[in-house]
């Protein structure tokens, strides 16, 4: 999370306008989900990730192990689409029979979880091209500009940055309960994660009434003010991302 938050400021796309890497992301999911295509699906893929990491020089090690969160978590849920009850044994792939009733994998199920996955994957990677590449601050800024009602964005600054503090906060009491053995065992280790949840449940409260009490402080009515970079379109950008996405329109058409 924190390298998350590194990368968006230090990216090689730091400069580009946010509105035009609002504008690719969004646009790029929008077609992965609804084109009906394996191509499209997997050139999106393909395309976020070249653009990530060769373009905005994200670690293409870091790259690959936030891909693998939603990976597994995906893999999970397709097994479930993809294995099911068989009626025709003719469109069988493979699979087992228990109690006369057969439990397989068919064609069409395995072409409908391939297509699932990768249009997840797809829709997953545009975001994490957003994410990577462009600060929340920004990101919040183009939803201002949209007129996304001001309580949503407020409650959106502050979930992300206070993410941070839990995370942070969390790993300092993991740390000095492993030192004094608070994991050496498996009956050891439920009670320090136990303990770990709840001073965690009571420190981000009291971290959330001295947030809000600054904020009072300091005038807050309600709406987040921040000082915000200026930036300039680039017709060259804007016109190769129009491109792209008239292409994806095209080889999504074509593959019907």
């Amino acid at each position: 999370m924190i390298y998350l938050d590194k990368y968006a400021y230090s990216n090689s796309l730091r400069n580009m306008h946010p509105a035009e890497k609002f504008f690719f992301a969004l646009s790029t999911m929008i077609i992965c989900l609804t084109t009906n295509s394996y191509i499209v699906s997997l050139i999106i893929v393909l395309l976020m990730a070249g653009v990530s990491v060769l373009m905005g020089k994200i670690p293409l090690r870091f790259y690959l192990k936030l891909l693998l969160i939603p990976t597994s978590f995906l893999t999970v849920g397709i097994t479930t689409i993809a294995i099911n009850i068989v009626n025709d044994m003719n469109k069988l792939l493979w699979g087992w029979q228990i109690f006369n009733i057969t439990i397989g994998v068919t064609t069409q199920s395995l072409h409908l979880a391939i297509k699932l996955i990768l249009r997840s994957l797809g829709a997953i990677s545009c975001l994490y091209f957003l994410s990577l590449t462009t600060p929340s601050v920004e990101i919040i800024s183009i939803l201002r500009k949209l007129k996304f009602p001001e309580l949503f964005l407020d409650l959106m600054s502050l979930v992300y940055r206070f993410l941070f503090v839990l995370l942070d906060t969390a790993e300092k009491i993991y740390t000095s309960q492993t030192v004094r053995l608070g994991y050496a065992d498996l009956k050891k280790g439920y009670r320090s994660m136990g303990q770990l949840v709840v001073n965690l449940i009571i420190h981000s409260y009291h971290r959330s009434v001295e947030l809000y009490t600054a904020l009072e402080a300091r005038g807050y009515n309600g709406k987040f003010k921040v000082l915000e970079r200026e930036y300039q379109f680039s017709r060259k950008n804007l016109l190769i991302i129009l491109i792209t996405e008239i292409l994806l329109i095209i080889i999504g058409g074509g593959s019907h």
